[in-house]
């Protein structure tokens, strides 16, 4: 499994995320692209610019319209146009969006709906649930990225054989986005003691998408601080996040899920496995780099089955740099394992 953060960095991190960060409500009337691409948030009450990152220039163009490849065509070659095309947009259509800011740059561009559950308050609610297991709960990795907050935690008092000697225990994976690129997630993950491998069971997760009430109506831009109805509404989110970290290390779910990877290791690759990775790194968009991690761990795991094919992908996720998409192969693992049957003949059989 990939490392990231320790605990007590991370800790520190979200505390200094909390403490930097604002956020504001705007009538897209008051905000102004300029050609460096930074925004202008102005207002009666608010006046200030912006670097803006690419994951936001990134969802102006989704709202706006603009196709991303021109969009980006203008960033870098026609800024001036780019500013001329936003703004005109901006004014045009106008509505009411919110602007996630963190240490002066805007990183996100949302829905005035959208519902700010942040890391700190995660980290907050599930740090004092896992500790509550007592001995034998160990969080195995850590990861705070500028898309997510990931924690990883295995319970070593629930374990399984998947084969005589290969031993995996069930754990439980929380993930949390800040600026709009997904859900709260809660997830079974099923660690391997061989390889020390992470597998992210997303059959069986929780989800909690960031959709909350509407900011009330102001044709200004305003900085949003917390108040009573949010909290409530928060609170009884974390509850029911709370909750769900109890139930995600279920011995039923994983008991399950271990069945899933028996039953993996009896169905064969037939053909040639070199053929049989590039099919599957096309079924799971793979880069040719991860395809070739995948198949060196295939091999030297001398395990030519969907099982052993599982293990190659969820390994692959410890060579990779980026804890995104680490975790992504961690989950792309348990897709293996749930492939119809007819879509596993074809890769099993490649030549």
């Amino acid at each position: 499994m990939k490392q990231g953060l320790t605990l007590v960095e991370m800790a520190q991190a979200v505390q200094d995320q909390a403490e930097a960060k604002r956020d504001f409500v705007a009538d897209t009337r008051t905000l102004e692209m300029n050609p460096d691409g930074s925004i202008t948030v102005e207002s009666e009450a608010v006046e200030e610019t912006f670097t803006t990152t690419e994951h936001t220039h990134g969802q102006i163009s989704q709202r706006l319209s603009i196709p991303l490849k021109y969009y980006r065509r203008m960033q870098s070659s026609a800024p001036q146009l780019l500013a001329e095309n936003v703004n005109h947009w901006f004014n045009t259509n106008p509505e009411r969006r919110m602007i996630r800011t963190l240490d002066g740059s805007a990183r996100a561009f949302l829905s005035d709906r959208y519902r700010r559950v942040d890391n700190f308050e995660i980290a907050e609610t599930v740090l004092p649930v896992l500790a509550e297991f007592g001995q034998g709960l160990k969080i195995m990795s850590v990861g705070l990225t500028d898309s997510r907050l990931y924690i990883k935690a295995v319970n070593e008092r629930v374990q399984l054989d998947v084969r005589k000697g290969d031993a995996v225990q069930a754990g439980v994976v929380i993930s949390n986005s800040e600026i709009g690129l997904g859900s709260i997630r809660i997830e079974p993950l099923v660690y391997r003691l061989v390889c020390l491998n992470g597998l992210i069971s997303q059959d069986h997760s929780f989800k909690k998408y960031h959709v909350g009430r509407q900011v009330g109506e102001s044709d200004a831009a305003v900085e949003l601080f917390s108040d009573e109805t949010r909290e409530a509404d928060d609170r009884a989110l974390l509850l029911k996040v709370r909750d769900m970290v109890c139930g995600a290390a279920d011995i039923a779910k994983f008991t399950q899920i271990v069945e899933q990877m028996r039953d993996a290791t009896e169905r064969k690759i037939e053909g040639n496995p070199v053929t049989a990775v590039e099919v599957l790194g096309d079924k799971l968009n793979v880069n040719q780099e991860e395809r070739s991690g995948i198949l060196t761990h295939l091999i030297q795991g001398g395990d030519l089955t969907a099982y052993g094919m599982m293990n190659a992908v969820t390994r692959t996720s410890q060579d990779v740099e980026s804890y995104d998409r680490a975790t992504e192969l961690e989950a792309m693992g348990s897709q293996v394992l749930s492939l119809p049957q007819s879509t596993w003949r074809e890769i099993a059989i490649a030549r």
